[in-house]
């Protein structure tokens, strides 16, 4: 049986679902076009996680692609050349470099903030690749904060091969993300496409499924069971961490008790502690 719909979320490029309670699905839907982002796209996926961010209703979220070819191709290439910075056309004219680069800069920044949201959003993002997901599709899905993948997806930060050093995310998040710095100029300086096996061995997704089928029922599956988590917890984990990624072991402690000081007086603590007694699920009210 299909998913239903999610109230309140009508976007043109992109389908939103609820498999489970508290459970969203956000499909990029433009499979003709392997689910290549053009402006509208990136201005709608900004949109979506904003909206999530804030649903009470929504505790985890998965992210996937419409259609078997394609997670992502990432820019759409044919849309770009006909607006924007790379149309050659108006940004500039016959300003001086440093007039032309402050026109050009708002374009960029727009583009980083849309795909940021994603990880701005305060509820756990699980992506899912599969099919092509190059470029930009590594940009989103170091966004994300789980990472799974269908057996046969083809990866590549792809920007290189298109003269351009990635700018959306990639390598300011990827190295982060996987250990090996070796590793990360390999597949950033050579454009390589890498597989989903390589991927796994290297960290950067921690699940390799069958076929999307199968990486998408994982993924919903894990959504499931943190949405019956308690939200205070789940959403104060990924801050926490997000937190400690970009700063010192003491600066996140001072951040942690800060933080903690207002979820303990949370009534989830006790549900949850009288559930492992009692041996019942526990509720938890919305966040």
């Amino acid at each position: 049986m299909a998913a239903a719909p999610l109230a309140g979320y009508k976007y043109e490029h992109f389908l939103v679902t609820s498999p489970h309670p508290y459970v969203a699905h956000v499909e990029i839907n433009r499979p003709r076009k392997l689910n290549a982002f053009a402006r509208p796209q990136w201005l709608e996926f900004g949109a979506v996680f904003r909206q999530l961010s804030e649903d009470a209703g929504v505790r985890a979220v998965v992210l996937s692609g419409a259609g078997d070819r394609a997670f992502t191709a990432g820019l759409d290439v044919q849309a770009a050349s006909q607006e924007g910075p790379l149309s050659g056309g108006g940004d500039g004219g016959d300003l001086d470099a440093a007039r032309k680069a402050k026109a050009l800069r708002p374009h960029i920044e727009e583009f980083q903030s849309c795909i940021s949201e994603m990880e701005r959003c305060e509820k756990p993002v699980i992506c899912v690749l599969h099919g092509i997901a190059i470029g930009l599709a590594i940009d989103i899905s170091c966004c994300a904060d789980v990472r799974i993948c269908a057996a046969d997806t083809r990866l590549a930060v792809k920007e290189v091969d298109v003269g351009l050093a990635a700018d959306i995310g990639t390598l300011a998040r990827l190295p982060k993300i996987v250990g090996s710095t070796s590793w990360v100029k390999d597949v950033c300086l050579s454009a390589r496409d890498f597989s989903a096996q390589e991927a796994l061995a290297q960290g950067f997704v921690s699940q390799v499924h069958g076929d999307k089928a199968a990486a998408v029922a994982a993924a919903t599956n894990m959504a499931r069971t943190l949405a019956g988590k308690s939200p205070v917890a789940v959403q104060g984990t990924k801050e926490l961490l997000n937190y400690g990624r970009e700063h010192n072991t003491a600066d996140s402690l001072r951040y942690t008790t800060v933080w903690n000081s207002v979820a303990l007086q949370a009534q989830d603590l006790p549900a949850a502690m009288t559930s492992a007694f009692t041996k019942k699920r526990p509720t938890f009210e919305k966040l």
